[in-house]
């Protein structure tokens, strides 16, 4: 299974949260298109079928990726346990 770049899905919930607020700010057509077209994006990658549940699946993505980013920290001597032989 392709797992989306957490940086992509990030910016995509960043865009459907700036456009959500927009569009209750004052309904535009354009800014309902935007919304539509980052709202399909975000159930296209997290494969869903409405925004509520891609939302949801999308944070724990966001929550994956940053236990991944932890474990591949560097220890404090400096190791992150990652082998350096190529």
């Amino acid at each position: 299974m392709l797992v989306p770049d957490p940086k992509v899905v990030r910016t995509l919930l960043t865009r459907y949260a700036s456009l959500k607020i927009a569009q209750a700010e004052r309904e535009r057509a354009e800014t309902a298109r935007e919304l539509e077209d980052v709202t399909y994006t975000l159930c296209v990658m997290t494969g869903t079928t409405g925004i509520h549940d891609a939302i949801v699946q999308a944070d724990a993505l966001l929550l994956l990726a940053t236990g991944r980013a932890e474990e591949a920290a560097p220890d404090a001597d400096g190791d992150n346990g990652l082998s350096l032989a190529v």
